[in-house]
């Protein structure tokens, strides 16, 4: 069997974490069983769903590397729904029902004062031809509910292991609104049926909508999928994520300089029992991710462990995938891949670097201010400025020569002169900035 799954966002706001969380999971999982990963657009909801959104989605998952094989609309599959809906119409498991919302309610709560179930009665089942006219007439449009049979549906869950429900404990759900609309339901289980999914990997919020849907599968005649619902992502505080309010938005993150990558491993194995750790790409991911391993519990997403990962991405970085993206940022020519080397053991971010590429090019951008002991070592320090051949070694060359000048070492050495050439306490190596600034421009930075 030919793996493949999917991811289906609602184009009705930007994607954040918690629903990436889904597409991160279903694109390693594909890659890691060499299958295929679908984006299926549900925008069905034709009053909320905008082409923006669309293509906002399109670029958060290109930007993570979540890349698809196949892409739908369910806005251009109505056909299909349609005939669906014929086909469970025929074979007399899809009925109209004319209650109204006000009225379930009441019913609900004669029931609950009974203690019964608060399900649905089935009473539209009950109505006669003459009593649907009338309604009708009266300027009502049914709603329409599938009939389910009252079984015990079982299944095997990627990673929840075995799960059952009881359909007769379960309303008839609704699958087509008064005014025509598909709910979720029938469209997602006819996607999945002609698009041939065969594991559908999703969060536990849908784990009770299962055996509705491995029963709508079957009174369709195909076999269901493969289940697996994950635990949801939480914030720290134990909130749920939500794109409304723009929680962790990827546009956010992406704009705010983290990696692509730190935000996919977090995605994926937040929750696990795989130690989080930041992948170089999805392959590699998929080779950490085993759904079985996902826990039961939910799992907080905590923002600081993506600067964390994102740290670990910039210091392992080769210049080869960062020279691009420091062209951009004005950062070229022959000293540009012994600068990254440099300093990329100092970033938190790859947009820090032009900080340290204008600290290398003008020298510090606040003077700081010196003692009078540490203005006199200073002196002391560039009179022993070792002459060219200006190369790796000139570091220690220099500072050996300090110290027999000045009887200084340790902190009392160093300190003063990072603070000299580079005006920050702290930074990359100062042997390795050296040979990059040149003996002229170190010298330049004399107080």
């Amino acid at each position: 069997m030919t793996v493949k799954v999917r991811f289906a966002p609602s184009p009705t706001g930007r994607l954040h974490v918690g629903n990436i969380r889904a597409a991160a999971v279903n694109c390693v999982f594909a890659r890691g069983k060499g299958g295929q990963f679908v984006l299926r657009i549900d925008d069905t909801d034709r009053e909320r769903s905008t082409r923006e959104y669309e293509e906002g989605i399109e670029a958060d998952l290109t930007w993570l590397g979540l890349i698809w094989d196949e892409k739908h609309n369910q806005s251009a599959r109505f056909d299909a729904y349609h005939r669906a809906m014929e086909r469970l119409k025929a074979a007399g498991r899809l009925y109209p029902a004319y209650e109204t919302q006000e009225e379930l309610d009441r019913r609900r709560k004669v029931q609950l004062s009974r203690g019964q179930p608060p399900i649905y009665d089935r009473a539209a089942l009950n109505l006669t031809d003459e009593e649907r006219a009338k309604l009708e007439a009266e300027g009502r449009r049914p709603h329409w509910r599938f009939r389910l049979d009252g079984k015990r549906i079982r299944w095997n869950d990627l990673i929840r292991g075995e799960c059952e429900v009881d359909t007769a404990s379960m309303s008839d759900p609704v699958l087509i609104r008064e005014d025509g609309a598909y709910l979720y339901t029938l469209p997602s289980v006819v996607d999945d049926i002609d698009m041939g999914i065969t594991h559908v990997i999703r969060g536990e919020d849908h784990v009770t909508n299962t055996g509705v849907q491995i029963a709508l599968f079957k009174a369709l005649g195909a076999e269901p999928p493969i289940f697996g619902h994950h635990n949801l992502l939480t914030t720290v505080s134990g909130e749920g994520l939500s794109k409304r309010t723009g929680a962790l938005s990827i546009e956010s993150l992406r704009e705010d300089g983290i990696e692509p990558m730190a935000v996919a491993s977090l995605a994926v194995l937040v929750g696990t029992s795989e130690n989080v750790a930041a992948a170089h790409d999805l392959t590699e991911l998929a080779g950490h991710f085993d759904p079985a391993a996902t826990s039961k519990s939910s799992a907080k997403f905590d923002p600081d462990e993506l600067f964390v990962l994102n740290r670990a991405l910039m210091h392992h970085m080769p210049f080869d995938e960062a020279r691009d993206r420091l062209m951009v940022l004005g950062i070229s020519g022959e000293q540009a891949e012994p600068f990254w080397l440099a300093v990329r053991g100092n970033l938190d971010r790859l947009a820090d670097a032009v900080g340290w590429w204008r600290i290398l090019r003008e020298g510090p951008q606040d003077r700081p201010e010196f003692s009078d002991d540490d203005r006199d070592f200073l002196g002391q320090a560039f009179e022993v400025l070792p002459e060219e051949p200006w190369n790796g070694a000139v570091w220690k060359d220099w500072t050996g020569k300090i110290r027999e000048a000045t009887g200084r070492k340790g902190k009392g050495l160093f300190m003063p002169l990072r603070l000299a050439l580079t005006g920050l306490p702290s930074g990359p190596e100062l042997a390795d900035l050296l040979p990059l600034m040149g003996r002229e421009g170190t010298l330049a930075r004399r107080p």
